[in-house]
């Protein structure tokens, strides 16, 4: 689907598709939006390599699996961002590449399936921001989708929550599993938004062609990305910390819970090893054991073998071990 938004210089806007790519070139001071989502390759890298596009970016917006990155090509400046296709509160996320091509006056985005924030600023305001530039409002889809990202993850501190609480009175090797799936979704999310968020450092040091940050608006714009994209990171990194402490934990309870187990088993082991061996020397089938042939032996055995366990117990009691 190719849909674009077209704004005159006289602030008048006009939705359409391709066809107003040929209105904007021949309307000095317009300004063009024009969004390409779920094209064929083929008809994707025909229609970029119209408006101008380096191939390299090209390249880099239709490959599958490329890490998030800014760089300028000719009149554009390029930026390959991961955004949302899908996201839960249990980490369940589908990411999908957004190739950004900002110019002077214009923005084309390339995405493979449907953009929750491009969707939302089609609807909205995308003609008012689209006067402020096509800089700012490459910055807003991105910000927008990073508040996606940052409901998802504070719906997440929820859940996690609820997970310490269920692994301090309940825990279970179910729960383990899901600590650590979890820990291994946050480090691919971790690692995601540092990508983001050193676009916005190098957009913060240096001037790129259509996001100066020597524009006040421009440069707050940017700064308000990076603190977003900043706190992302950090959420991820201590969400990482606490599912690390809770599998330690559990795995420290699980260990302390054992220690104890083996100690009154060492404790029983104790105690009935000398009764044992006592049973045992007398039980052997010898015509000439002494003791056997005396009248009061087997009350005195029985003694000593009473008088030996509560000796044990008594040791044990006092070293703490019941």
């Amino acid at each position: 689907m190719i849909r674009s938004i077209l704004t005159a210089k006289n602030g008048a806007t006009k939705m359409g598709g391709i066809e107003l790519v040929d209105e904007w070139r021949s309307s000095p001071g317009a300004t063009l939006w024009l969004d390409i989502e779920a094209e064929s390759q083929e008809s994707e890298k025909a229609i970029l390599e119209k408006m101008n596009c380096h191939p390299l970016a090209i390249q880099d917006t239709q490959r599958a699996r490329h890490p998030p990155k800014i760089e300028e090509f000719g009149e554009y400046t390029f930026i390959l961002y991961r955004g949302i296709a899908n996201f839960t509160a249990e980490l369940k996320h589908e990411p999908q590449t957004l190739g950004f091509f900002i110019g002077k006056n214009i923005l084309i985005t390339c995405h493979p399936q449907k953009a929750v924030s491009i969707e939302k600023f089609f609807a909205e305001a995308s003609g008012t921001l689209l006067k402020q530039g096509p800089g700012h409002l490459a910055l807003r889809i991105m910000h927008t989708s990073a508040g996606l990202y940052l409901d998802a993850l504070l719906e997440f501190e929820t859940h996690l929550s609820d997970i310490e609480d269920s692994l301090m009175t309940n825990g279970n090797d179910e729960l383990m599993r899901e600590l650590v799936n979890y820990r291994s979704k946050l480090v691919k999310l971790r690692r995601l938004f540092n990508y983001h968020r050193n676009i916005t450092d190098e957009l913060r040091g240096d001037d790129y062609l259509a996001l100066a940050n020597s524009e006040d608006a421009m440069g707050h714009a940017i700064t308000d990305l990076h603190d977003r994209f900043d706190r992302l990171y950090t959420m991820t990194e201590m969400f990482y910390s606490i599912c690390g402490d809770l599998i330690d934990g559990y795995l420290s309870i699980s260990s302390h819970q054992l220690n104890r187990t083996m100690q009154v088993l060492t404790v029983i082991t104790a105690i009935f090893i000398p009764l044992g061996f006592l049973a045992g020397l007398y039980g052997m089938n010898f015509d000439h054991i002494p003791e056997l042939h005396a009248q009061n032996g087997y009350f005195i055995l029985l003694a000593v073998m009473g008088t030996i366990a509560v000796s044990l117990l008594i040791v044990f009691k006092k070293i703490r071990w019941l």
